[in-house]
Formats: C-alpha cells, sequence, structure tokens
C-alpha cells in the first residue's frame, strides 16, 4: 500500500523493483496486490495484457482499519492492553506517555459543552 500511496499506479514488476534484497517472489507480490484489491483496498487498470494497480483506499482510513483489528485481534479489543504491551516491551516512553495524555486531556476539554451562565 504504501508503495501505491507513494509511487501511484504501478504493475507488479515495479512494485518488486521497491523492494529490499532478498526481494519476494513476483508471484507473492501479486497473490498480495489480488487479496488487497478484493477487499478493496486497491483497484487496477488494464494497459496491453497487463494490470496496473491503484490505491482507492486513503492512507488514513487503511491505517484506522489495520489498527482496529490489530487490536482486536490481538488484544481482546483492548486499546489499554496494546498500550501496556508497548510499556512492557519498552517500545514507548514515559515521556510519550505524558504527550498522549496531553493529547486526551486537551481534547477532552475542546469537546465539553460551552455553560450559559446568563441563565
Amino acid at each position: 500500500m504504501k508503495m501505491l500511496w507513494g509511487h501511484g499506479p504501478l504493475f507488479v514488476r515495479e512494485m518488486l523493483g521497491f523492494y529490499p534484497e532478498p526481494k519476494p517472489h513476483f508471484n507473492t507480490i501479486s497473490t498480495t496486490v489480488r487479496i488487497l484489491e478484493e477487499k478493496g483496498y486497491i483497484s487496477h487498470e488494464v494497459i496491453g495484457s497487463s494490470h496496473r494497480y491503484y490505491a482507492v483506499a486513503p492512507q488514513r482510513q487503511f491505517r484506522d482499519r489495520s489498527l482496529r483489528d490489530l487490536v482486536a485481534n490481538f488484544f481482546n479489543n483492548s486499546y489499554k492492553s496494546a498500550v501496556s504491551a508497548l510499556v512492557e516491551e519498552e517500545k514507548i516512553s514515559v515521556d510519550e506517555l505524558r504527550q498522549i495524555i496531553d493529547i486526551v486531556e486537551n481534547r477532552s476539554v475542546k469537546s465539553l459543552p460551552e455553560v450559559d451562565n446568563d441563565q
């Protein structure tokens, strides 16, 4: 998906060129592309006898769904468990957690309804 978002429409052979060594087999990429197309994330246009693929799912939508699926499948639908795992594995620092708390608190303050004191 990153290739398609970053480089526009690509043939499978072009995608293969973006992979580092050891490169996956052509058929592996082709199968992955077909699965992404079946799921509605990408589509293709026929050029000659080939297919050139392009992203149809916006990156944010894909990211949000992937995160939701990850949390559902590995953390029993608990974002708290997901963050706890990051803490336990030392993948997130205390400073980063504080920044996240600040974001949540600021969002909460902004979403509070205004109180009309004139009544």
